[in-house]
């Protein structure tokens, strides 16, 4: 259901994107009303919140459904502790991907009834974003609250769309949207009348738009807040023990951990990102985790080959086909992110990430062996960071051609800090190809366009939601491309 105006675009980013998903190839297959259709679709479904919340389950520490009993017992306590025992909301639905052996799905409830109040909390477009996803509201987030608001007082959060409101005000007017009712845990003057960087929980929502949990301390060693899209990268990687493997833009370290998981924490996932304390957040997951096998550095991957063919180091650069397998998640535009109400960059900016991402493309190549795998992932919807970046690939490097996107290896019962034995099968029949396949418009053909995977949230507004819960996770998400190549 749509409660939100459609994201907000500058007017040169509509046109680009417009023109996206109206080119002439689409247009040819489906028509100009069909087309439009899918647009508006997409524009709506991207100021919402996905479906679900996904949880990705250590299951190198601990069995799926272990992890998923205590995660259960840690969020009735996350309600009970937040006053909600006993409300209708009080059970918590966990569920277990059918196709995905170490996701966890949690519905998402909402748009909810809601009454709004008469004393009104201002938060930035991001911390909005985070609200719609289960979070609450910390005191950074806060852009203006009533002239007298006492931790305790009751109040109406809103997002601020257009970034016009000034910190500290006490009445602000401009155009934004309701995210539902909360408690202050700070008083007005501890937010703004202090010269000390302002820290702690600003608003405890507790009648949320859309109820999700909180993940805050909430297991971190066996739950992994992370995109269903993004899980499906890691498994489509196909990692195996014993491989040397690199993530060229790994921050803050999802996939790269997820890699390593994969693994059982046998071989050496190499994590490359140029913002030092981006690395260190990659650190710190990997310690969180458990996982001793990643190794990150501060580089940045567009200069990561060595010039010196026999040089040997453990950091970069690296000599040419030093890696079993690449991750090149590329940084990208970003407009497939979810919920997101406003996008305030202009074409140039929108358009500047196709010469970056061809650049660390060529580094991919470069460092990958014969015979092994590179996976390109974006979490944006336009054809020119995808599709097109695809068939670009195919015409610059003759030695890639595009994979079916299946699951190589699994693990079952990897414990891998215990005296368990790690086990692995070879298992083909598993496909986590559960995106739609690759848009028109960029020339590729059929045959090609199904072995990539685009996740398109619009197509799951198309009509009533599926029956299936976890069917409607696959489809509900945000928008994200996948595409596969081996080197020959």
């Amino acid at each position: 259901m749509s409660v939100f105006p459609p994201i907000a675009l500058k007017p040169k980013v509509y046109d680009y994107m417009k023109n996206t998903f109206m080119n002439a190839e689409l247009l040819a297959a489906v028509g100009l009303e069909a087309a439009e259709e899918r647009f508006q679709r997409l524009l709506s479904c991207l100021s919402h919140p996905p479906a679900f919340t996904c949880v990705r389950a250590s299951t190198h520490l601990a069995p799926l459904e272990e992890i998923r009993h205590r995660l259960g017992e840690e969020l009735r306590k996350q309600r009970c502790g937040q006053h909600m025992c006993g409300s209708e909301d009080e059970e918590v639905t966990i569920l277990s991907h059918p196709h995905i052996p170490d996701v966890l799905l949690l519905p998402v409830i909402g748009p909810r009834s809601v009454k709004q109040l008469g004393s009104e909390v201002v938060v930035g477009a991001l911390c909005g974003s985070a609200v719609l996803r289960g979070a609450h509201v910390f005191a950074p987030g806060i852009l203006a609250t009533p002239k007298f608001m006492k931790a305790g007082d009751t109040v109406s959060v809103f997002s601020d769309l257009e970034g016009k409101c000034t910190r500290g005000s006490k009445n602000f007017q401009g155009k934004r949207v309701f995210l539902g009712n909360g408690l202050a845990g700070l008083d007005r003057s501890s937010i703004f009348c202090t010269n000390e960087p302002v820290k702690g929980l600003g608003i405890q929502m507790v009648e949320p738009l859309y109820q999700s949990p909180s993940f805050d301390g909430v297991l971190p060693s066996l739950v992994f807040l992370q995109n269903l899209p993004s899980v499906v990268v890691g498994h489509v990687l196909g990692p195996r023990p014993g491989e040397r493997i690199l993530d060229m833009c790994a921050a803050p370290g999802g996939k790269t951990c997820h890699i390593a998981a994969l693994m059982g924490g046998q071989g050496e996932v190499v994590a490359l990102d140029k913002i030092r304390s981006k690395v260190e957040r990659i650190r710190q997951n990997a310690k969180t985790l458990h996982l001793d096998c990643i190794r990150a550095h501060c580089f940045n991957s567009v200069q990561a080959v060595s010039g010196d063919p026999a040089r040997e180091t453990e950091g970069p650069p690296f000599p040419p086909e030093s890696f079993d397998r690449v991750l090149l998640d590329a940084p990208c535009s970003g407009l497939g992110q979810r919920p997101s109400m406003a996008c305030s960059w202009g074409l140039k900016e929108v358009c500047s990430y196709q010469p970056l991402q061809r650049k660390l493309f060529h580094t991919a190549v470069q460092l990958l062996r014969r015979g092994g795998v590179l996976v390109y992932s974006t979490c944006t919807v336009t054809l020119a960071e995808n599709e097109e970046q695809v068939a670009w690939a195919l015409k610059t490097f003759p030695c890639l051609t595009l994979q079916p996107q299946v699951i190589g290896w699994k693990h079952t019962h990897t414990h891998i800090y215990t005296d368990a034995c790690t086990h692995f099968d070879f298992d083909v029949s598993q496909e986590p190809h559960i995106g739609a396949e690759g848009m028109m418009g960029a020339g590729l053909s059929p045959d090609q366009r199904r072995l990539l995977q685009r996740f398109s949230p619009e197509l799951s507004w198309a009509g009533p939601p599926p029956v299936a819960l976890p069917s409607r996770a696959d489809t509900d998400t945000i928008g994200f491309f996948i595409a596969k190549f081996q080197k020959s």
